[in-house]
């Protein structure tokens, strides 16, 4: 029998005693199944995804769930940045465990099983220090995080202060909303359409705005101005953004309509 240890959060150990452990995930081409990785002789490696599981999971602590499966279970094996077509490997559980053991460096891989586990199959659960593992990438440490709007996670603990001592030159953060009205005022009337669309850009990055200080955009003849309005204004909670859209909906533009039907679905 092959072990594996699959990482959740403290409050499911309840149900996964009495059930076991749904095939909630997805791995790659859409395999539906549960996340785990080979017990290995190290205790750091095998529970290197926790520091990393816990910037996106639930919050809390996280339990270890250590489970049984038969030596022939077909599972998915690969590293996590193997995402290509048939990148990761079907191989069965014992084949598994010793692709991984035998790799020089096994952070970042990955093992899917594409089913549910049953609760039979669970060979025990367990508390773990919140502190072993990796976060980001392997080889992190030692290396500025990145501040891009793709790699950061809002709400992370020390973000904020993290993205005001590094800057991203496209991802901000945001100048403050004064400076922007007075770029867009330094534009012109109607306005340099490229001053204008890096404004918005910025503005786009905001959770408020002022939307009676950029309504008259919508009537720029650069529809480029205009589309880039409306991936601005589409994330604001303020209010007078409904009634803004609505009106870019109507746009003689295709790309503009085309632009506020898809924030739309977002």
């Amino acid at each position: 029998m092959a072990m594996f240890v699959h990482l959740t959060s403290a409050a499911n150990t309840p149900r996964i005693r009495r059930a076991g452990i749904r095939a909630d995930s997805r791995g790659q081409g859409g395999v539906r199944g549960v996340y785990c990785f080979p017990v290995l002789p190290s205790y750091t490696l095998t529970h290197q995804w926790l520091r990393e599981l816990a910037r996106f999971g639930p919050k809390g602590s996280l339990s270890a769930v250590h489970i049984r499966l038969d030596d022939a279970q077909q599972v998915l094996v690969g590293h996590y940045r193997d995402r290509a077509k048939d990148a990761q490997q079907w191989l069965t559980a014992a084949e598994a465990v010793a692709r991984v053991a035998a790799l020089p460096d096994p952070r970042g891989w990955e093992v899917v099983v594409p089913r549910a586990i049953g609760a039979r199959e669970v060979h025990r659960i367990r508390a773990v220090p919140q502190v072993s593992g990796w976060r980001y990438v392997p080889n992190a440490h030692g290396t500025r995080p990145c501040t891009c709007f793709g790699c950061r996670i809002r709400g992370e603990y020390g973000g904020r202060r993290l993205r005001e001592r590094h800057p991203h030159p496209l991802d901000g953060p945001p100048p403050p909303a004064p400076v922007l009205l007075a770029r867009i005022d330094a534009a012109g009337d109607p306005g340099d359409p490229t001053a204008l669309r890096e404004a918005l850009h910025w503005f786009g990055l905001r959770r408020r705005g002022p939307v009676d200080r950029l309504a008259r955009l919508a009537d720029h003849p650069d529809p480029a101005v205009r589309r880039e309005l409306v991936w601005a204004v589409q994330g604001w909670s303020t209010p007078g953004v409904a009634e803004l859209l609505d009106a870019l909906a109507e746009d003689p533009h295709p790309d503009v309509r085309e632009a506020v039907a898809d924030v739309r679905e977002l």
